[in-house]
């Protein structure tokens, strides 16, 4: 087998199931390697954002003036929307005016968990192609090289004298199916277990609030009844 063999001779080289193979891990690797910049910068954009959220929302600010400054920013995310939904919700349970205060609570309470459940969509976006992926990579290589080693020694066969040279390439090329399964799916599975852990760290964290929310809401309300 020559030395300056490369990828691009071994995908040429090979048979058409092979090829086939090698084809459709390169797309796996393709859209994996995009799906993780996309999420890797997601995340980051929502865990800064949650800890200013924090760090303003307990600096004493107006509760209601921080609403009406959450609601001139654009592309709001994270704890923000959850917020901004309960927030309105409160504020239209009380203009409603005959609402208990245990009914407006509850309300609040209903708005928010419905708009995590929105946050959580947004977080976990595209996480299951790449378990898909990390998962079914390795054996959808190990098939082609399967494939192709039965290729290359069914090709003995037909010749009185077999040697390694004859049979060498072949392997090779075959076997470069399995590195390729490998190479889309360790990235894969890294990137899920990491990514999975930091929206449920984000998730948790807006699971505090608002419970937290709804303290502030429960003390502002029955201190305005007494």
């Amino acid at each position: 087998m020559n030395s300056d063999q490369s990828l691009l001779s071994f995908f040429t080289n090979a048979g058409a199931v092979v090829q086939i193979v090698m084809f459709i891990l390169l797309l796996a690797s393709i859209f994996s390697w995009t799906f993780i910049f996309q999420k890797s910068t997601l995340l980051k954009s929502v865990n800064k954002r949650l800890r200013n959220f924090e760090k303003t929302f307990w600096s004493g600010i107006d509760i209601r003036q921080f609403y009406h400054n959450l609601l001139q920013q654009k592309n709001k995310v994270g704890i923000e929307t959850v917020f901004i939904a309960g927030y309105k919700e409160f504020i239209r349970m009380q203009e409603n005016g005959v609402a208990t205060e245990e009914n407006i609570l509850h309300s609040v309470q209903r708005a928010m968990s419905s708009a995590q459940l929105r946050v959580e969509e947004d977080l976990n976006t595209n996480l299951s192609f790449l378990a898909t992926v990390g998962s079914t990579g390795p054996y959808i290589g190990l098939f082609g090289t399967v494939w192709g080693i039965m290729t290359a020694f069914s090709a003995l066969g037909t010749v009185q004298q077999a040697t390694i040279a004859m049979v060498a390439p072949g392997i090779s090329e075959a076997l470069i199916a399995t590195a390729m399964g490998l190479f889309a799916a360790i990235p894969s599975v890294i990137s899920y277990n990491r990514f999975s852990t930091r929206a449920d760290l984000i998730l948790n964290r807006i699971d505090g609030f608002q419970e937290d929310l709804l303290r502030v809401l429960s003390h502002e309300l029955y201190g305005a009844g007494a």
